[in-house]
């Protein structure tokens, strides 16, 4: 039985293959479902099932090696930025209970000088490549998708793009392991939160889970569906547009039943380090002043993660 998405859905092909019509058409609802929900579904987004589940099989064999060999590639010092970060480190902003779940961070390869490199696990050599190509993969998906928000904040289409290129985007791989804590009150696989960065692009994750908080005050679930990539802005992209495009609260719910693991991939966005994030004069009304102070992107990240405890 097909399950329904519950939020709205784009085929990025209208913007990518389409005319004027089709493509304008694309941009109106794909900033028109961000500025309503912060979220979107995205078909026809052109990273290759094969692609996502071959990443997936490299880092599983990654994360079941025993924790002794996974540390050596946690590196406290730089934020955890690339490489491993424990079950039980990470925490939602103002939220003291550890979440449920162990991740890899891995960026470009060719990078800007202050962007920090990559950490390649020997004991799992797949991972170099699954990994790097998946990279790829969504690093350039992720400028046909900011080319299409520039469009819709009234912007040229390479102005995000230009923000994000050689930027200090990062996939972090997820595991979700089935453990002890679930039945622990304010304990989840990812507690409730909003991404730091300008987007967040999610391929289909091996399991669903993921849900967002409604203006309403409802969490709404949103379905992993084949074929579709989950789209979200983050903290910067409303700072940049001044409340405009949100940044949705959301949260990763235990499993009922019994318990399965979940594996995600979520690509994180980010503009290069010193970009500053300014708000954008079409983004503020006439008469009012800017919500936000201009800070760089690097100053902004580093406040995040002290914030949720990874640096």
């Amino acid at each position: 039985m097909s399950v329904e998405q519950t939020i709205p859905v784009v085929d990025l092909r209208d913007y990518t293959e389409g005319d004027a019509s089709r493509r304008e058409a694309f941009v109106e609802a794909f900033g028109d479902a961000l500025k309503e929900f912060g979220f979107v579904a995205v078909e026809g987004h052109g990273v290759s099932r094969e692609l996502i589940y071959g990443a997936y099989g490299a880092f599983k064999e990654f994360f079941a090696l025993d924790d002794e060999v996974k540390r050596k590639y946690e590196d406290a010092a730089t934020g955890r930025k690339r490489g491993y970060t424990s079950f039980g480190v990470e925490h939602a902003k103002d939220n003291a209970k550890p979440d449920l779940k162990e991740f890899y961070h891995l960026g470009r390869d060719e990078r800007a000088e202050s962007v920090t490199e990559n950490l390649w696990p020997q004991e799992a050599p797949e991972v170099r490549r699954a990994g790097s190509a998946l990279f790829e993969a969504m690093d350039a998906c992720a400028q046909t998708m900011l080319e299409a928000v520039s469009l819709y904040l009234g912007r040229e289409a390479g102005f995000l793009p230009q923000m994000a290129r050689k930027g200090d985007s990062i996939v972090r791989v997820i595991h979700y392991p089935v453990c002890d804590g679930f039945d622990e009150p304010g304990k989840m696989r990812a507690a409730q939160h909003e991404d730091i960065n300008l987007m967040t692009l999610l391929p289909e994750s091996t399991e669903s889970g993921l849900e967002l908080l409604t203006r309403e005050g409802e969490w709404l679930p949103i379905h992993a569906i084949e074929g579709q990539m989950i789209v979200d802005t983050g903290d910067m992209m409303q700072r940049i547009t001044n409340g405009l495009l949100p940044a949705t609260t959301h949260r990763v719910v235990n499993p009922a039943g019994e318990p399965t693991p979940r594996y995600s991939m979520p690509f994180f966005v980010h503009p290069r380090p010193d970009v500053v994030l300014e708000v954008l004069e079409e983004c503020v009304p006439e008469g009012e002043e800017p919500g936000a102070a201009p800070i760089t992107a690097l100053e902004f990240l580093n406040e995040r993660l002290r914030e949720i405890g990874v640096k």
